[in-house]
């Protein structure tokens, strides 16, 4: 199994991405054929209150190489990567990995 991990850091405005990414963003990530299973996390301030380092993640699981290279590469796929420009204020990383067994 592989994971492919987006990190979003701290938006401009934390209002106006939640609204994004709930009503636009994540149903245009819906329908992406081929993601095994879909996480997404909102991170809180650590235990020293200061704000997290990101401001949230997603993560995509994927079956192979090729699952992730032909639902990227999808039109959904490249719709999704491409909305990020529309929302993601801060930026974001992208990180690919194999899952420990």
């Amino acid at each position: 199994m592989l994971k492919v991990t987006v990190l979003y850091n701290q938006p401009d405005s934390a209002e106006d991405f939640e609204k994004y990414y709930a009503e636009t963003h994540l149903p245009l990530a819906a329908k992406m054929e081929g993601v095994h299973k879909l996480e997404t996390t909102k991170f809180s301030p650590g235990p020293d209150a200061g704000a997290p380092e990101y401001y949230r993640m997603a993560e995509m699981y994927f079956e192979s190489p090729e699952q992730i290279q032909a639902t990227l590469g999808s039109e959904a796929g490249r719709a999704t990567v491409d909305d990020l420009k529309n929302f993601a204020t801060g930026g974001v990383k992208i990180l690919a990995g194999v899952l420990d067994s």
